[in-house]
């Protein structure tokens, strides 16, 4: 069953997607005002009446901030989970509130959303698969490193909406403070777009048609600059970036298309090993064990601002 796919908005002011059949639809987070998604959703020929509900991914402000007005005013489920509901700063009505739990599939009309954990931060994230029975989409946004639960997932998509926040060099000599590039960079903020092309090139499945690169930062960024580096490994599959000041087109998405596979694409979508360098057995007793708790950190505590 093909599914249709857009981008309403997709940066740090504002994200919000749209994936449905001809039937039903999802949102996936709400960071556009009502008014605003309500015109986007026009122009692109879409209807809010085949809504079914709103997945928020986490509680920072541009996931969040159409979503009491949105929801309230459509009367549409909200499906979030306690820890982000508490962190909310636009709340929904308590009565449309509906909890999920990762790696549950929840029907939705003809569609399934699953839900899978990942590195952010905010106090409970997650990114989201939308599929029919033929076609899967994966929304993979503010995330903070390739992890096996984003590879496993990416390799059954034949669609994404794949972060590219930022340009290594361009955050390295840009003008945000030390601090904040290095949460950025540092394992709970964005991918870059050698993270992300790393991604695609690796694991791809032959099957994946579009990749809309999405949540690309206004200042470490260039949109020409990641739609030429991903355009050089497309073969054949259509590349498109989800704009941070306008919606995208409509994309169907039918699951026909056929090209070719990662070299580290498996059905079951396996990490590939990862090499880490030996500590030197010199290294002092006291220090390895600074290493070892340093390594075991708890999550930094949730903010509400988004990462650039």
């Amino acid at each position: 069953m093909t599914l249709f796919i857009a981008s309403l908005n997709s940066g740090s002011n504002g994200n919000c997607y749209y994936i449905g059949n001809e039937a039903e639809a999802v949102l996936i987070d709400a960071g556009l005002s009502c008014r605003e998604t309500e015109r986007r959703m026009r122009r692109l020929g879409l209807s809010l009446a085949r809504v079914k509900g709103i997945f928020i991914s986490h509680e920072h402000d541009d996931h969040i901030r159409g979503l009491e007005v949105l929801s309230q005013r459509y009367r549409l489920p909200v499906y979030i989970t306690e820890p982000t509901l508490r962190q909310c700063r636009f709340a929904p009505d308590p009565q449309l509130v509906r909890p999920f739990r990762a790696d549950e599939p929840l029907p939705i009309g003809g569609l399934t959303v699953t839900a899978f954990s990942k590195t952010h931060d905010a106090s409970d994230p997650y990114s989201f698969t939308v599929a029919s029975p033929t076609v899967r989409i994966g929304v993979f946004t503010d995330i903070g490193v390739v992890c096996d639960n984003l590879i496993r997932h990416f390799t059954q998509c034949h669609a994404a909406f794949l972060e590219a926040n930022y340009d290594e060099q361009l955050l390295e000599k840009g003008r945000y403070p030390w601090p904040l590039k290095n949460r950025i960079r540092g394992g709970h903020g964005h991918l870059s777009n050698r993270q992300a092309l790393e991604l695609f090139i690796d694991y791809r499945p032959a099957f994946m048609s579009h990749l809309l690169l999405s949540h690309l930062s206004e200042d470490n960024n260039r949109p020409d600059l990641v739609q030429l580096l991903f355009d050089t490994q497309a073969r054949g599959a259509t590349i498109a970036i989800a704009s941070r000041y306008n919606e995208s087109e409509v994309y169907a998405i039918d699951g026909r298309y056929a090209g070719v596979a990662g070299p580290a694409w498996t059905p079951e979508g396996r990490a590939k090993a990862r090499v880490a360098p030996d500590e030197p057995a010199t290294a002092p007793l006291a220090a390895r064990r600074r290493k070892t708790s340093a390594g075991v950190r708890d999550q930094p505590a949730s903010i509400q601002i988004s990462l650039f």
